[in-house]
């Protein structure tokens, strides 16, 4: 077990794609979406309990899931659930938890990982983790890990790579979700991996990129970090989320930096982003549907069925369906239009009883 490795997991996403299931009060984290027993955040922090104190994983999430996220994971003293102020997307999350993290051991080897992802052969993502602490321990090295693709995949962003003599791979360019013939260009080049997200780097060396790549979110986060663990701390981190901007860590330093490293991984990996991915994580009947439901099915195919026990779900006729009822909202699309989703929930926001939906 190592001392030196600090594991933050960040969970203060919304779900927007999986509504009406993820809602604002209980988002995609926070939910057993698979039927395992354990919420999608369980499962991530048991992840790395191997690899480290349980003392050195931290949870970043809003101030409204505080409650929610000690009750699912107890283990944690309440110090190490961090509660952003206002979402700000993820460079501030990071910088906010790199303060915190280096304050108590400047050694220390950060992972920032997602907290609602799906990942298979666990055994194989420690080892990755290991592996790529040792490369980012004694190194100036921001290190991601890349996921070899089964498909021509566009919901998920892409990592072109140099070719070199080990699976760290001296990173070339970032490609946000392209277009399916891009996709295809990409997979039969060989020289793309899917960005899962997973990020590996010692604490110097993020601070150091911070400084670099964005020097005023590292001044305000860095005077912030004077007041952390006192009781000014709260004051002091609304103070730099009102002060900074939204950005992502990938945008505002990953895409910029010289320093970056992809690790080409074995585990299966999906980011459960849509209910066309739950659909294609999921067990299936022999017509292809994912059933999680009370239900009478005819004459259907390809689709996701999701419902409480003590209500029936007849579904006759359709292929390629989400038909979901989920608390005060019944839903029937086709579940591979995941972009619809944002307008429904934008739609709803426009209402004035939208917010009784969301």
């Amino acid at each position: 077990m190592n001392k030196n490795l600090y594991v933050v997991l960040m969970a203060g996403g919304v779900g927007t794609r999986f509504w009406p299931y993820s809602r604002n009060s209980q988002p995609k984290q926070f939910l057993d979406v698979l039927g395992t027993g354990k919420t999608l955040l369980q499962s991530s922090y048991e992840r790395f309990i191997p690899l480290c104190p349980k003392e050195n994983i931290y949870i970043v999430t809003s101030d409204e899931h505080a409650n929610i996220t000690h009750e699912q994971i107890p283990d944690l003293d309440r110090g190490q659930i961090l509660t952003e102020p206002m979402r700000k997307n993820t460079a501030p999350c990071i910088a906010y938890a790199a303060h915190k993290i280096s304050k108590l051991n400047s050694d220390a080897v950060m992972v920032v990982s997602p907290s609602d992802h799906l990942i298979l052969n666990e055994a194989d993502f420690q080892q990755t983790i290991e592996k790529c602490y040792e490369m980012a321990k004694d190194h100036d090295k921001l290190i991601t890990l890349g996921i070899r693709p089964t498909r021509p995949e566009t919901g998920y962003g892409y990592i072109q790579y140099i070719e070199g003599k080990n699976a760290l791979k001296k990173v070339k360019t970032f490609t946000e979700k392209p277009e399916l013939a891009l996709a295809k260009t990409f997979i039969e080049s060989g020289e793309f991996v899917w960005n899962a997200g997973i990020f590996v780097w010692a604490v110097k060396a993020i601070h150091s990129s911070f400084q670099k790549y964005l020097p005023e979110m590292a001044e305000v986060f860095e005077e912030a970090a004077t007041r952390f663990d006192t009781p000014e701390e709260k004051k002091a981190l609304q103070t730099a989320y009102a002060q900074t901007k939204s950005i992502s860590i990938d945008y505002g330093i990953m895409e910029k930096a010289d320093n970056v490293h992809v690790w080409l991984s074995n585990f299966a990996w999906s980011d459960l982003g849509s209910w066309n991915s739950l659909h294609d994580n999921s067990v299936k009947d022999s017509d292809n549907n994912a059933i999680s439901a009370n239900s009478l099915i005819y004459e259907t195919r390809n689709s996701v069925v999701k419902g409480p026990k003590d209500k029936l779900i007849v579904v006759q006729g359709l292929n390629g369906y989400l038909v979901g009822a989920f608390d005060n909202v019944f839903i029937v699309c086709e579940k591979d239009k995941e972009e619809l989703f944002r307008t429904f929930v934008n739609d709803l926001k426009s209402r004035s009883n939208g917010n009784d939906y969301l």
